[in-house]
């Protein structure tokens, strides 16, 4: 069975909801990335050196990243003449199942979100100004509190105008409080009352925004290892998550934001929100080949359910679901 099979199979009749929200979500990417692949397989009448060179440059342009993609492509050519394939049409499935395999061929860091069971879990939240990381705590608190947990914000972004205002009214609209303090207050302080409170309310997760002045990197990194350090002492182990927004269409740009904050505290997991908003979707694979850090969330759109924990499979079904579809391969 091929590879657009089995996910036709899994997908396309499924009532799964999720992905149908990542084909939504991807379309951007979809249109410019299989377009292109589209055009490739049917410009060419066996697989080639000229044929693999193009792929190349379709990868590149699609923001995979250079070193992942000559992964993928090397990995295409072994996998190519071990089946013995010559239609370049039947390369396209194998193109995803190679996207699926580098994507979890990493270390056996989990996609999912590490909550303690019983106990206070601490997340914290970093990123840039614009990155849409004060939307992403807003959608992940509703995901939270609507799979039953009591969820409590902490506005520790005191730095940017409006930003502990954004913070409250998405706390008053999915039902959270928010612990706050003056606009150009210490971070470090508005998290130890954060954590005092949620201790004290018996609140299942704290969810932590931060500044993201990166333009004056030393002393943003100082003041995120300081309120890392307030947040070790209050409760051990923590934080059990280091969130990193990245904004999609900023394409290579988030990368080189990636590894200037994995300098500077333990990133566990990235949340990749605007995904929806850019043609260059290959970002994903990227980041968690050449960084290692997991992909944990994704932004597939405006609404408040539109955050959706990151699958490698359904990724890859966004990208191909037209050819996927429309596939009668019974092999």
């Amino acid at each position: 069975m091929s590879f657009f099979k089995k996910l036709k199979e899994k997908f396309t009749s499924s009532t799964d909801q999720v992905s149908s929200k990542f084909k939504e979500g991807l379309t951007k990417t979809r249109n410019q990335f299989s377009g292109k692949i589209n055009d490739l397989v049917s410009r060419y009448r066996k697989v080639d050196e000229d044929f693999f060179e193009e792929l190349e440059e379709i990868l590149i342009q699609a923001d995979v990243g250079f070193e992942t993609v000559m992964e993928i492509v090397e990995q295409l050519k072994i996998e190519v003449k071990r089946r013995n394939i010559k239609d370049p049409a039947e390369v396209q499935s194998v193109i995803s199942e190679k996207l699926v395999e580098i994507y979890d061929s990493g270390d056996e860091q989990s996609n999912h979100l590490n909550i303690i069971n019983d106990g206070l879990t601490v997340i914290l939240v970093v990123g840039v100004n614009g990155v849409g990381k004060t939307t992403t705590i807003g959608k992940l608190a509703h995901k939270l509190i609507q799979d039953g947990k009591k969820v409590m914000l902490a506005a520790g972004d005191t730095f940017r105008a409006g930003a502990i205002e954004q913070l409250e009214v998405w706390g008053q609209r999915v039902g959270a409080d928010v612990i706050k303090q003056a606009e150009g207050s210490d971070p470090a302080a508005v998290m130890y009352d954060a954590l005092q409170a949620a201790k004290s309310r018996k609140v299942d997760v704290l969810l932590c925004d931060t500044a993201g002045r990166l333009q004056n990197k030393v002393n943003l990194m100082k003041e995120l290892e300081k309120v890392k350090r307030v947040i070790e002492r209050e409760v051990p182990d923590a934080p059990h998550e280091v969130l990193l927004v990245l904004d999609a269409t900023t394409g290579q740009n988030a990368l080189i934001q990636a590894k200037t904050f994995k300098e500077a505290v333990r990133v566990s997991g990235i949340v990749l929100s605007k995904l929806d908003g850019t043609a260059k979707g290959g970002i994903v694979l990227a980041i968690r080949n050449e960084l290692n850090i997991p992909v944990k969330f994704v932004g597939l759109g405006e609404k408040m359910d539109d955050l959706q924990e990151f699958d490698a499979e359904k990724y890859v079904y966004g990208l191909f679901s037209d050819a996927i579809e429309s596939s009668e391969d019974t092999n």
